[in-house]
């Protein structure tokens, strides 16, 4: 999420729909200024005895983030708290519990993409040797309870801590307990952002049993291949999910703008406060009617935070956010962004996508979206079949747009290899939960710590 240090007084105040428009219609790029911006969380231990380390002790998560200036990074302040890094390569932050998220620069190709991941995971390592902390690429922690787990100062994370419990029963498990791999994706018009979020949205199942890693809750196995997407389904019902519209006629940016002043609010920034406003109404705000802010207009700010507070499985913004994946080690980091700009980036590759899920009906993506989590590539699709008999097609579509794209790196190669790991995981038929519950029932001896061992 989005990390706001002060407000600007110059803010244009919200006066007209256009306003609400702009910033999609502003995201609109020429095929030449695409990008690829990758986003990877991990979970953070300390190597005496696996905890998660708070923010303010001694080798703790705020010392971590500051040994990045010698890194070149500079520090992020709120509330007089370091909350973050800014550098070259994007912003180092903090989720809730102190999982450290790398949202990378936009970049042009994969090569610079794993370069960037292949940095940040060597300094991060090195800071790690000095503090004594190490760093885990999971779905969810595997053995850490909620009350197990410490809590970063950071203002929205407050409110949205308190409100989480009245709108789920999972959405502390999502803040606290999860990480994820993402990949934000650029789109040339309203057309095109179209048809790439109808045919990623109605592919993200896919990317969810591909990347599955979080097979173990509190300690033993829970009973899913990806628990982390399980919980996304009982998180808060006004801001998740399959968005059925998007598949209607009609859909655009217009539409997307609607469902946005549908979702509950949950904050205002002013003067460098974050104000709860959870559950209260956008629409409310637009008329000067916001009881957090009685009176007040929104500005343009004010929207674009609204804008990153809902958590569909594609998110639109100035951007597509691909949102469907597990946290997992580098190559997947580096495999995520491959499948997904395989598939989006190159017209005739967009095109074949679709027309493998484009005669799915809603009834049947929302039953496979609700299987994922449970049954991975077996997972059943509509019309018949499962995910594991498309897989192989969807990656050989993959591919042959990496190959159209044909972005060398300085020996010659171009970024299809960045889709191995997945080509694996479909040769083996096991997604990466299933190769460590191999490793719990065979050579763990049921042993999770030997979870840790899976370190970066």
């Amino acid at each position: 999420m989005s990390t706001r240090q002060v407000s600007d007084s110059n803010d244009p105040v919200i006066e007209s729909r256009d306003q609400l428009l702009a910033p999609m219609i502003k995201g609109e790029k020429p095929r030449d200024r695409w990008r690829i911006g990758t986003e990877h969380e991990k979970l953070v231990f300390k190597r005496s005895d696996h905890r998660a380390p708070s923010y303010d002790e001694p080798g703790g998560i705020r010392d971590l983030l500051l040994a990045l200036k010698d890194f070149g990074w500079e520090e992020v302040i709120e509330g007089g708290n370091v909350i973050a890094m800014a550098g070259s390569d994007g912003t180092v932050s903090l989720e809730p519990a102190g999982q450290l998220e790398l949202s990378g620069a936009p970049l042009e190709n994969l090569h610079q993409t794993c370069d960037e991941t292949g940095r940040h995971l060597d300094q991060v390592k090195a800071i790690g040797e000095r503090t004594g902390t190490a760093f885990l690429g999971l779905g969810m922690w595997p053995d850490k309870a909620r009350e197990d787990l410490p809590i970063m100062p950071k203002g929205r994370y407050a409110i949205m801590l308190r409100h989480m419990p009245r709108v789920g029963n999972l959405g502390l498990d999502m803040m606290l307990r999860t990480c994820t791999i993402q990949v934000n994706l650029d789109y040339g018009s309203e057309a095109d952002m179209v048809q790439k979020f109808r045919t990623s949205l109605a592919l993200q199942p896919l990317a969810t049993a591909l990347f599955a890693n979080s097979p173990f809750t509190d300690g033993k196995p829970n009973g899913f291949l990806s628990y982390r997407s399980h919980i996304w389904t009982d998180t808060d019902p006004h801001r998740t999910g399959m968005l059925g519209f998007v598949f209607e006629d009609g859909f655009g940016y217009d539409r997307y703008v609607e469902y946005m002043l549908d979702v509950p609010m949950y904050f205002v920034f002013r003067d460098g406060k974050y104000i709860d406003a959870a559950g209260q109404s956008f629409r409310d705000f637009l008329k000067g009617e916001l009881p957090a802010l009685p009176g007040e207009l929104p500005t343009e700010s004010d929207w674009i935070d609204h804008l990153s507070t809902a958590f569909p499985e594609v998110r639109l913004k100035s951007f597509l956010e691909m949102r469907g994946a597990d946290g997992g080690p580098w190559n997947r980091i580096c495999a995520l962004p491959a499948f997904w700009v395989g598939l989006l980036y190159d017209q005739g590759a967009l095109d074949a996508a679709w027309d493998l899920v484009k005669h799915w009906d809603m009834e049947g993506r929302e039953a496979l979206r609700a299987a994922v989590p449970k049954l991975g590539l077996d997972a059943p699709i509509p019309g018949g079949g499962t995910l594991r008999d498309i897989a192989p097609r969807v990656l050989d579509i993959a591919r042959a747009g990496l190959s159209a794209r044909a972005e060398l790196n300085n020996i010659g190669d171009n970024e299809t290899g960045f889709l191995a790991p997945l080509d694996e995981i479909v040769r083996s038929g096991k997604v990466p939960a299933q190769v460590l519950l191999d490793k719990y029932h065979g050579e763990w001896g049921g042993d999770l710590s030997r979870v840790y061992e899976e370190a970066f």
